[in-house]
């Protein structure tokens, strides 16, 4: 939700039967929802309050168990496994693009696993784009909430990087791999 909040100084001057009125320039504050007001279901459908990233580096990816990029789970875990301290990865299953997710969250939790020894934190089976996205999707594709990008993940495994202080710095693709040099060098 964006705030605008204007204060306009006046200086009014009476005399010899005129009123003159000076404006002094507008003050504008701009305030967007911040990231770490979301709290999300995990895929064990705990709560987790997104406060507990702050000061971190997020790598946000949507996933799905059946797509040509679904190997990207590989790099996403060595990332996590080899950055923890610098960056933490989560995950965000969704059915959108292809019906490439038609598990349940158990069953997308056992293939992670047993695939590709997944232990970076995923979240619950939702929405990631249009009408129905969950609220961290509609924060990051929304220029009001997140003061710049309004792009939606175009399909699987797209990714979105917000720094240690809460802000959304970029969006990569799904043909850019977790251990790219453009990630990378962002880290």
């Amino acid at each position: 939700m964006r705030i605008i909040l204007i204060f306009l100084l006046l200086n009014i001057t009476v005399g010899c039967g005129r009123t003159r009125v000076e404006s002094k320039p507008a003050i504008v504050q701009e305030t967007r929802s911040s990231i770490y007001d979301l709290k999300m279901k995990s895929i064990d459908g705990s709560v987790i309050d997104f406060s507990i990233y702050r000061g971190k580096n997020l790598l946000i990816v949507n996933t799905a168990s059946e797509c040509g990029y679904t190997p990207q789970y590989a790099d996403l875990q060595k990332l996590h496994e080899t950055r923890q301290g610098d960056i933490t990865i989560l995950g965000f299953p969704s059915n959108d693009f292809g019906g490439q997710e038609p598990g349940t969250n158990e069953e997308i939790v056992l293939f992670c696993r047993n695939n590709y020894q997944v232990t970076f934190q995923m979240f619950e089976k939702s929405a990631v784009k249009g009408e129905g996205k969950n609220q961290l999707y509609n924060w990051l594709t929304s220029k009001d909430e997140n003061g710049w990008n309004d792009v939606e993940p175009n399909w699987n495994f797209c990714k979105y990087l917000v720094n240690k202080n809460g802000e959304l710095v970029n969006f990569y693709g799904s043909a850019i791999k977790p251990l790219s040099e453009e990630i990378m060098g962002k880290i």
